[in-house]
């Protein structure tokens, strides 16, 4: 079993900033590249940063700029910090691995998702 636990999350004001967390555990024989997506109400799920295992990085277009994805690979854990943030940016927040299981399984896996509310 592979399970990812997101933290952070919540609400800020326009122009704030929150920091979202996701630690991966469990039977995980490779981790390889780990990001964060988010689905806004009505729209569909989106990449919003993604970063490799040697460090390599990718963001949308929307937060490029306020966004930052790092990670700890000694902790298979990965961070976003949100900085600037805008109502636009309102969404269900979700963790996102690919890695090999015990099993030599390649597959990606999801956390539960985390709501970030940007309202005054």
């Amino acid at each position: 079993q592979v399970q990812l636990v997101e933290s952070g999350g919540g609400l800020v004001q326009p122009g704030g900033s929150l920091s979202l967390s996701c630690t991966a555990s469990g039977s995980i024989r490779r981790l390889y590249h780990m990001g964060w997506y988010r689905r806004a109400p009505g729209k569909q799920r989106d990449l919003v940063a993604r970063i490799t295992d040697g460090g390599a990085t990718n963001y949308a277009d929307s937060v490029k700029g306020r966004f930052t994805i790092s990670r700890d690979n000694a902790r298979n854990t990965v961070t976003l910090q949100m900085n600037s943030l805008d109502p636009e940016d309102t969404a269900v927040y979700y963790c996102n691995a690919n890695l090999v299981n015990f099993d030599y399984v390649s597959r990606d896996y999801w956390g539960q998702g985390t709501q970030v509310t940007v309202s005054s």
